[in-house]
């Protein structure tokens, strides 16, 4: 059982409008405020996606270069940058996401439906995505939107190696409508699975809309650790918008220390993933 909670704040993500969704920080300076907060509170990794001056989703290699940047020299969170962006982002500009040189990036191990749109991540492009990290010293977040994507790692980290540095982290996303029920059978039967990986991997996990409260409790009871955001709730409780994304991550704080695994430092965190 780990003792301390590696808590990461998925801030923005691709889905969510601004006009909808106006607390939602967009624009760097944004970006940057929220990351400061959420430092501050507990988290050590901001899951990071940009938007372009119109906060529309984007992959734009100036912008993301500029963003990996602002978040090094304003905290010491590890940045981990989205190579999955929206749905219908090209494979070419999702691969040259790693030319921004984050600390990690997330790497999805399958397609899966998206609510009525399809995510899609070919073999192909899984094993171009975690060779091309292995090289450049960048360490994967594998994203597990269904059980069999949990073979697919193992097949991958079979076939092609360990990510560099040799640990392995992987984030269980629950609760997208067409990928696993963000329910606490659900997290047990993921992480039953992780006994088929290498010795020491760990694993977060993310509960998408009205599962998130159910999921952090699952993964603070089996070992795991915690994402939160705007990313993936935009709703505090019934009725109630999120304010911020410093209120969804002193939740997890809060959730963290009453379970006795409070939140773990940014240094606690790289040596937790081996950075």
């Amino acid at each position: 059982m780990t003792t301390g909670t590696l808590i990461t704040v998925a801030p923005t993500g691709a889905e969510s409008a601004k006009a909808q969704v106006p607390a939602l920080p967009v624009t760097l300076d944004e970006l940057l405020l929220t990351a400061k907060e959420c430092e501050a509170l507990g988290a050590s990794v901001i899951h990071v996606h940009i938007r372009d001056d119109q906060a529309r989703p984007t992959l734009d290699q100036g912008r993301l270069r500029e963003t990996v940047a602002a978040l090094r020299e304003g905290t010491d969170l590890i940045v981990q940058l989205s190579s999955g962006g929206a749905v219908t982002d090209p494979e070419a500009d999702r691969l040259a996401v790693l030319d921004a040189a984050p600390d990690m990036a997330s790497c999805t191990m399958g397609t899966v439906n998206f609510g009525d749109d399809v995510f899609l991540n070919r073999w192909e492009f899984i094993v171009d995505l975690h060779t091309r990290m292995q090289e450049r010293g960048i360490l994967p977040e594998y994203e597990i939107f269904d059980l069999g994507h949990l073979a697919a790692l193992q097949r991958l980290l079979d076939r092609h190696g360990l990510p560099h540095g040799g640990h392995v982290h992987v984030d269980f996303v629950m609760g997208v409508p067409g990928g696993m029920p963000g329910t606490t059978a659900t997290l047990v039967a993921a992480q039953q699975m992780l006994r088929d990986l290498p010795a020491g991997t760990t694993f977060s996990a993310t509960g998408v809309g009205r599962s998130t409260i159910a999921v952090m409790l699952a993964a603070l009871s089996t070992g795991g650790h915690l994402r939160v955001g705007m990313e993936d709730t935009v709703t505090y409780a019934k009725g109630r918008p999120v304010e911020s994304n410093m209120q969804l991550v002193a939740r997890a704080v809060g959730l963290a220390q009453l379970a006795q695994r409070p939140p773990l430092t940014t240094t606690e965190a790289r040596q937790l993933l081996g950075r």
